[in-house]
């Protein structure tokens, strides 16, 4: 894309150590990096000398997921839900199978099988493997440093760029290494941290992560992006000047955070030397401006996510500070991002203010089928999804443990009570790695009945359901059904996946209107709603 700006960037994949190195002997003109420069003692690299003047500016959001190949029955797991803590044993050896009590406790819905549990983890100097310590040490440190000692390290040992490998874990190099073992048949059991882009690009299910709003939120680009809008930069002189301060990422309080959040640097010189000139810094502030902003806009397609608003501004104080850029091109107000708006604020932005709120299914007191409230006027509904039998064991339809409508105060429409709610997502997981002929879901309603009275009823067409594609992976044929209107026949089409697709998982969401007749009392309405997959 930057040959669309007239720009030549050449840039080779060869990991965050080599570009530092690179960029130390003044061969190259920038570098990219998961981690600054290793001039600190809690990383376990040699003291490395950057060589020359740089700055270090944010590029590119992401996280550290967590994907995993674990199978119910014979149906793929999607939508695994782990805490803290509950990762940190697994990753320290305190939590060795999936039956384990306190996962059964992030997972009350799904009948955890009693398979032994395989870490896997990196066996190259990674930024993966830094980031996941650093977070287990700040975290769970308790839990860390007794994994530390246990190895023979002094504690507290902080961070770690090569991961001490003992009883069952697996060690392997790369992201392609640990995924790819993950993602294959004798990879049953397996979980691995990874950047998700590399998850993504796998075609594998990540695990919800606690957060400390309560929520088990999974690493989208939206929910990576407003972790980060509490991220700081380090402004104290020394070795981990202008470097990134997570400590409020991970303990965000906003429930649709994802706390292993983090980004990726570009070092910058602030100096002329080595193969980088004045006229060189005019085409690296201009690329770097592009990133922060028009570039933004690719992230999630990548797996990655858009820089907020907080840490672009960030970015514009280093490309000031690159020999021969020009400072006019940094303008927050002519600025493309995704995430914000010209007038906005970095405490208020587009990203913030629209940013999906996590469904109530996946806040970790909820209950399964709980009701609404005592009191809860005409029409208010609990909707409680049941799974149908599959056609194929490769093909399963996964639905939310709290399977509760979270509805609005209904209003009054010509003597009728119209009740607006959210369907809880449901995912399809398509695994079939040969063959893709599709598949269709129908969604089936019985007739609502009051809770107090089992007499009273609403009938079923008087539901109306308008399903929405919230994310897909893979299968990019994936679509919703239409709009099913009040007063509409049930069985009807939810949503579908043509014989194109390809092998991913795919999320369901949806809009629920029920219409309730100006004669029917005050109170609760059940229903069960079935959503029935099967393949083509």
């Amino acid at each position: 894309m930057a040959a669309d700006y007239g720009m030549t960037v050449n840039y080779s994949g060869i990991g965050s150590s080599a570009g530092r190195r690179d960029f130390a002997t003044g061969t190259v003109d920038f570098a990219v990096s998961e981690l600054p420069f290793q001039t600190d003692s809690d990383v376990d690299s040699e003291p490395e000398d950057p060589g020359r003047g740089y700055a270090y500016l944010p590029s590119m959001a992401g996280a550290t997921s967590f994907m995993y190949n674990l199978t119910i029955n014979g149906a793929r797991v999607s939508n695994l839900r782990l805490s803290g803590e509950v990762i940190t044993k697994i990753f320290t050896g305190g939590i060795t199978t999936w039956n384990d009590p306190a996962i059964r406790a992030d997972n009350p819905g799904l009948a955890m099988p009693g398979t032994r549990i395989v870490p896997v983890v990196r066996s190259d100097g990674s930024g993966s493997t830094a980031q996941f310590s650093r977070w287990m040490s700040t975290q769970h440190p308790a839990l860390w440093n007794a994994f530390c000692a246990s190895v023979g390290r002094a504690t507290p040992c902080g961070a770690v760029s090569l991961y001490p490998v003992t009883g069952n874990a697996k060690a392997l190099s790369g992201s392609s290494g640990v995924a790819g073992y993950v993602s294959q048949d004798y990879g049953q059991g397996a979980i691995t941290y990874v950047e998700h882009s590399a998850a993504v690009e796998a075609g594998f299910p990540v695990a919800k992560v606690l957060n400390q709003a309560g929520y088990y939120v999974a690493p989208t680009a939206a929910a990576v992006a407003v972790a980060l809008s509490t991220a700081q930069i380090d402004q104290t002189a020394g070795p981990n000047y202008l470097t990134q301060v997570l400590d409020g990422v991970y303990n965000s309080a906003d429930p649709r955070a994802y706390p292993l959040s983090g980004y990726t640097y570009l070092i910058v010189p602030t100096e002329v030397g080595g193969v980088f000139t004045a006229r060189k810094g005019a085409t690296l502030g201009a690329f770097a401006t592009y990133t922060l902003c028009a570039g933004q806009h690719q992230a999630a397609d990548l797996g990655y996510a858009p820089l907020p608003m907080n840490l672009v501004l960030a970015g514009f104080d280093q490309i000031a500070r690159v020999p021969g850029a020009s400072p006019a091109g940094a303008d927050i107000r002519s600025c493309d991002n995704p995430t914000f708006q010209a007038d906005d604020s970095p405490s208020s932005t587009v990203l913030l203010r629209t940013a999906p709120l996590p469904p109530e299914s996946d806040r970790r007191s909820t209950t399964v089928c709980s009701e609404p409230a005592a009191g809860s006027a005409a029409g208010a509904v609990a909707l409680c999804p049941a799974t149908m039998a599959v056609q194929d064991t490769a093909l399963s339809l996964e639905l939310p443990t709290d399977t509760v409508a979270d509805f609005e105060s209904p209003t009054r429409v010509n003597g009728l009570s119209t009740t607006v709610g959210v369907l809880p997502h449901v995912v399809v997981t398509d695994g079939r790695l040969l063959s893709h002929p599709g598949w269709d879901i129908t969604a089936g309603v019985a007739d609502f009945r009051n809770a107090a009275d089992s007499t009273i009823t609403i009938a079923a067409r008087q539901l109306g359901l308008r399903p929405t594609l919230v994310s897909t992976t893979g299968s990019a044929v994936a679509v919703a059904g239409a709009h099913i209107a009040g007063h509409a026949q049930y069985p009807a089409g939810f949503a579908s996946a043509g014989s194109t697709g390809l092998a991913g998982t795919s999320v369901f969401g949806g809009e629920i209107t029920l219409i309730s007749p100006a004669d029917r009392p005050a109170g609760v309405y059940l229903s069960t709603l079935t959503l029935t997959l099967v393949s083509r």
